[in-house]
């Protein structure tokens, strides 16, 4: 039993990580940000849940880049082969659920 207040989350580095749950190979996890991440394609299906903060998410489609600002509150979600990097807007806490070991 975990009770986990985003909020008061913050992490030493830019993408720190507080593991949440390991369910059978996809994780659960915590994120703190105030710096953009990386382009990147997923090992498979990504959950990318904004608790906190801003979020620009940038991805492209059939080649093209396009973009959303996620709220607090708001769901991205990327398919397998979805390319995709998200840039937060001051300081951010995000939750991901993904495949152990995706980028």
């Amino acid at each position: 039993m975990k009770i986990i207040r985003s909020r008061n989350f913050t992490a030493t580095r830019p993408w720190g990580a507080l593991d949440i749950a390991n369910m059978g190979g996809i994780t659960t996890r915590l994120h703190w940000t105030d710096q953009p991440y990386k382009w990147h394609v997923n090992d498979g299906e990504e959950v990318f849940a904004v608790l906190d903060g801003r979020v620009e998410m940038r991805y492209r489609e059939n080649g093209v880049e396009q973009s959303a600002i996620l709220e607090t509150g708001d769901v991205f979600y990327a398919s397998i082969g979805t390319e995709h990097v998200a840039h937060p807007i001051g300081a951010a806490r995000v939750l991901v659920v993904e495949a152990q070991g995706s980028v």
